[in-house]
């Protein structure tokens, strides 16, 4: 009776040590898909944030451009010329009316302005990268704590649990925060 106890307890402890094993390696991999799932994000983000900052900066420059060329164009048409100094003056208008109409929606759009949220949202997806790097490593920590501790390396070698790998960043250039150029 009491081999059997002994036996019982055994079982229920490899039970409770392969449940453990078999936590720690889903937490690893959904530690990992929290990194794969933040470098996608700036994967897919960064390029969008510096088309839409190019965008407004080509906008506002282009609209800025056109009534600088708008306003040429009308001083220099001859004086008597009526219809092409109307026309070109009602281009002019219409230029003029976008650039208020753009300083209306956008009041803040100013290069810099929008240089900095690009700088700001790059800090914060980078900051969120080294959140879901701790988290990961932690994750792995755990698991390799269990593969190689005993008693719980003897299920894990039965088992075939293997050691994860630490997320370390070895090319120094890679440390460095991502430069951007426009």
């Amino acid at each position: 009776m009491l081999g059997l106890a002994i036996g019982v307890a055994v079982i229920l402890y490899l039970v409770y040590v392969y449940n453990s094993l078999v936590r720690a390696r889903q937490m690893t991999q959904e530690a990992w898909s929290g990194i794969d799932v933040q470098l996608k994000r700036r994967a897919d983000l960064i390029p969008n944030l510096i088309e839409t900052v190019k965008g407004y900066a080509a906008h506002e420059k282009s609209t800025l451009e056109e009534v600088v060329a708008l306003r040429n164009r009308a001083q220099a048409v001859p004086e008597g010329d009526v219809a092409s100094r109307a026309s070109v003056e009602g281009a002019l208008s219409q230029a003029l009316g976008r650039l208020f109409a753009l300083a209306e929606a956008y009041p803040d759009l100013k290069a810099n302005q929008n240089f900095a949220e690009l700088q700001r949202s790059l800090e914060t997806i980078e900051g969120e990268i080294q959140m879901s790097r701790r988290y990961y490593n932690g994750a792995a920590r755990d698991l390799n704590v269990k593969v190689e501790s005993f008693p719980s390396n003897l299920v894990a070698n039965i088992f075939r649990f293997a050691r994860a790998t630490y997320f370390e960043i070895t090319n120094e250039a890679d440390r460095a925060v991502p430069s951007v150029r426009f």
